[in-house]
């Protein structure tokens, strides 16, 4: 606590009483905080958030779509939205700004479902693929993560990477689409080029 002034610790300890009635096994969230279809959302303990995040859950059917696992943190200005299922898994860790999405404002895989691009972009029906992060992922700042992605254990996402092809497990990734550069060799304990 001594990295933190007085102003701060009343903040923060504001923070954590109102984290006991929004989520009961949370660490802490920073207020403020939007967080839209609550009950379509699971969270397990230690989940921790910084200032200006957005959580939402839409789902096709009653039931829980938007899934963070044990100790996941993520800092400022994320958006998580989830209609089909956005699954998070343990120790994951998120920059700010990052933005994460199983669904879109229409279809364009090139066949006969697609948008049509005179149509009202807001009109369009919503599509959905589910996102995967596993565990002990970490994303840069400004990171997107598109529909129907898988990222694998332990991979880490470089700052400004959109993700919208699935990563292998231990990889660190970057660009738009974000690739592979490195791996991590279990037999020389060290992260080698891909």
């Amino acid at each position: 606590m001594k990295k933190y002034g007085l102003s701060q610790i009343f903040y923060l300890s504001y923070c954590k009483f109102r984290t006991l009635f929004i989520f009961p096994n949370a660490r802490i969230i920073r207020f403020p905080i939007d967080i839209r279809g609550k009950k379509y959302i699971q969270v397990s303990k230690g989940f921790t958030t910084g200032v200006g995040c957005r959580i939402e859950a839409y789902p096709k059917t009653d039931k829980k779509v938007l899934f963070f696992g044990e100790n996941f943190q993520m800092n400022d200005y994320v958006h998580i939205t989830a209609m089909e299922s956005v699954k998070i898994g343990n120790n994951v860790l998120l920059a700010s700004k990052i933005y994460i999405s199983d669904c879109s404002h229409g279809s364009y895989s090139g066949d006969e479902n697609d948008s049509h691009p005179d149509s009202i972009p807001h009109d369009r029906p919503l599509s959905s693929k589910p996102v995967v992060i596993e565990d002990n992922v970490w994303l840069g700042e400004f990171v997107s993560v598109l529909p129907g992605v898988t990222i694998g254990k332990g991979s880490i996402v470089g700052a400004n990477s959109v993700v919208s092809k699935s990563l292998p497990p231990y990889v660190i990734a970057v660009g738009t689409p974000a690739k592979p550069i490195k791996k991590f060799n279990f037999e020389t304990n060290k992260w080698e080029k891909y």
